[in-house]
């Protein structure tokens, strides 16, 4: 189980105030491998933000390992993964390795129309039935709106894999990333959360 191999006592680990069920994750679409993820994403940039970078670099591979058993070829979650690993092998003095990823990365993330395609915009729960009766009304337009933000999203983290292999190393921007993160995550457990932690952690260890 991806889970496991996450320490719950860890100081540093990413969501300390988040737990969620089997039952929540189910119910969301998610599986356990999707969670261990975030987890190990968001534990790269804690520990980086926390001058830690030999656990950085641990949580790296780990979230790197998760991505290859568990994501799609054109996951983008695979390909800021790549990205982040390579930072790591480069400062161990695998270059040569490390450009190897970044191309992988900058591939992943091209590809990764198809993978956004599948999304499904969230349901947002509200009090008023006003509000719910005007989302299933006009759902088209709903879809469409959220379409444009993944899109944006998306061209975002393109621009940022193309400008890292360009200048050759990656931009450490792990307090800003915790800081993005937590204005902008998405309380529920959907494929905006997955897309957003995709991008927001990029680039960031």
């Amino acid at each position: 189980m991806f889970a496991a191999r996450i320490s719950v006592a860890d100081p540093v680990r990413a969501f300390e105030a988040e737990e969620w069920s089997v039952a929540e994750l189910i119910k969301a679409g998610w599986r356990e491998s999707d969670l261990a993820w975030e987890h190990a994403a968001g534990a790269v940039a804690r520990h980086a933000a926390a001058d830690n970078p030999s656990e950085a670099a641990k949580a790296a591979a780990l979230a790197l390992r998760i991505a290859r058993e568990a994501f799609a070829k054109d996951d983008p979650r695979l390909g800021t993964s790549l990205a982040n690993q390579a930072f790591y092998l480069r400062a161990a003095g695998h270059g040569e390795a490390a450009e190897t990823l970044l191309l992988e990365a900058r591939g992943v993330w091209a590809s990764s129309d198809a993978w956004i395609a599948r999304m499904t915009a969230p349901r947002v729960a509200r009090s008023s039935m006003f509000h719910m009766r005007m989302e299933q009304l006009h759902r088209d337009t709903y879809e469409a709106r959220w379409r444009k933000k993944w899109a944006e999203l998306a061209a975002e983290a393109r621009a940022r894999v193309a400008a890292l292999a360009r200048v050759g190393a990656l931009d450490a921007a792990a307090e800003d990333a915790l800081a993005r993160w937590r204005r902008e995550c998405p309380a529920m457990l959907n494929d905006t959360r997955k897309l957003m932690a995709a991008v927001v952690f990029l680039g960031a260890p």
